[in-house]
């Protein structure tokens, strides 16, 4: 009674038979291995940097991140590997672990190094790798130039993925490895694998990285910091090396040169493929590229009129924040020029909805996607046709060039909303919590509201409520939200729910 009960299955010949839960671990197990092995020999690339720099006491501090990558690389990647492949709910799982173990880690440099609490340094690892830009270093001009790129460095690697990174470099494909990829939250398939995906999503990450470098230098700004600009902007994360962030080099020409930068992550980067391969050039007939060109449009029209007409700021200086912020907001990237907290309450709500809604899927952008709207949008037109079509009559729903037809609609449908759902419940969720947890010394619920809505969609725009202050109640909320944001929340709800019924 017992086995069946444990439901033994059958391993490898001459090896013990192991339960389901122990042989999907082992399935996997290696895979994992192979994606801390290689985040741990990439982060050994800020090595560099410190000694072009001269910090060489900031070395060992750093070198606290390759190594327990690399620890538990080894142990994972050293378990003998089972038959079969992962199920859909360990690939899920396993890559919320990946990215909550990567913060942990990940953090280990900003405590040996800047003698920040642990708690503070996990924030502040989440908020690199999920590209959030929410930031509790006491003061980022006096950070060593080490710590600085190691923070650009998880956002940019962050930026497209962990798993999609590391699948690349790895250069092997499997059912495993390719679950590992979707659970990621990536849906594209530019190449007919996964590793040839992620490989062609990289070759097209580092030429717009290179590209935006270029474009940034010709404000005249230093090329560290143009280098660490373009890393945060194209991985629409928003971190940068001086507390005042972009307005602390005083330059509207900066600013707009960054715009393209922030649009260029925002796009589905299988136009950037479409344009190389097929030498077609899809940036005005793409639907998600349409529909994000128009709301930065719409965007910047509204909050610029309000700041001219409500806040009274000068045309020009209206004109500048209304299309800095909109483009930072909807890209989901997180650079200021402005204070939201001194902005009219509309213009704020404007913002937020753009926040919310993020930038494309297939994207390094945040948010529910540009492709969850378009489709709430095509089924509104699909269900009204239904209505007047008559009742045995078969209506396909048109979305994305192609139809879908018969009970594929409402999976479809469902699949895509539950994901809108979640979003909303958990920003409701954590600012319900927020104001029982942390005292509000002088926001309102608004206030928080924004907050929640900039962390959950990876943006990092604040008004000021996220600050070293907080209490680590309120800290460790915020990791969560940014940690379930970042992996469109279903993964973290699956880790949770299976760590409690296994703990049951």
């Amino acid at each position: 009674m017992a086995q069946k009960k444990d439901r033994l299955v059958p391993d490898l010949p001459g090896r013990k038979m192991l339960p389901t839960a122990t042989s999907q671990f082992a399935v996997i197990a290696p895979d994992l291995g192979l994606i801390f092995l290689f985040i741990a020999l990439v982060s050994c690339t800020p090595f560099l940097v410190g000694l072009w720099y001269g910090e060489a006491g900031y070395l060992l501090p750093m070198a606290s991140a390759p190594a327990g990558f690399g620890i538990l690389g080894f142990w994972l990647a050293g378990i003998p590997k089972a038959e079969g492949e992962a199920r859909l709910s360990v690939a899920l799982s396993a890559v919320a672990l990946i990215w909550l173990i990567a913060a942990l880690i990940g953090a280990l440099p900003y405590t040996f190094g800047l003698d920040l609490p642990y708690t503070d340094s996990v924030f502040e690892a989440m908020s690199g790798w999920t590209g959030t830009g929410f930031s509790l270093l006491p003061s980022v001009d006096a950070a060593p130039k080490t710590i600085l790129f190691w923070r650009s460095l998880t956002q940019w690697m962050g930026g497209l993925g962990i798993v999609a990174f590391t699948i690349a470099l790895a250069g092997r494909s499997g059912v495993t490895r390719f679950r590992l990829y979707r659970s990621e939250g990536r849906s594209e398939a530019l190449m007919p694998g996964v590793v040839t995906t992620a490989i062609e999503m990289w070759r097209i990450y580092l030429v717009l990285t290179a590209l935006g470098i270029g474009l940034v230098l010709l404000s005249g700004i230093p090329l560290w910091d143009a280098v660490n600009i373009v890393m945060t902007a194209i991985s629409t994360g928003g971190f940068s090396v001086h507390t005042a962030g972009i307005l602390y080099y005083e330059s509207p020409l900066l600013e707009m040169l960054v715009v393209p930068v922030m649009i260029a992550g925002a796009l589905p980067f299988k136009l950037y493929f479409l344009l190389y391969y097929k030498k077609t050039f899809g940036f005005f007939t793409d639907r998600q590229a349409l529909l994000l060109f128009a709301l930065i449009l719409a965007g910047c029209a509204a909050v610029t009129f309000d700041l001219a007409t409500i806040s009274f700021l000068a045309l020009p200086e209206a004109l500048r924040q209304g299309i800095f912020m909109t483009v930072s907001g909807i890209t989901c990237t997180g650079f200021q020029n402005a204070d939201p907290r001194s902005w009219y309450g509309s213009t704020v709500l404007v913002l937020a909805a753009l926040m919310f809604i993020g930038g494309s899927a297939g994207s390094t952008a945040g948010g529910i996607k540009l492709g969850r709207v378009i489709l709430g949008l095509n089924v509104l037109v699909w269900w009204f046709r239904r209505l007047h079509a008559g009742g045995r009559a078969i209506t396909a729903l048109r979305h994305d060039g192609r139809s879908i037809l018969a009970h594929l609609p409402e999976y479809e449908v469902s699949k895509s909303m539950l994901v809108v759902l979640l979003f909303a419940l958990m920003v409701a969720v954590a600012t319900l919590l927020l104001l029982h947890l942390a005292p509000q010394g002088g926001f309102d619920s608004a206030d928080i509201i924004f907050e929640v809505v900039s962390a959950a969609s990876s943006v990092g725009i604040t008004t000021g409520f996220v600050n070293p202050g907080m209490s680590p109640a309120a800290k460790w909320l915020f990791i969560l939200v940014m940690w379930a944001g970042r992996l469109e929340i279903v993964p973290v709800i699956v880790l949770i729910e299976g760590a409690a019924r296994r703990f049951r």
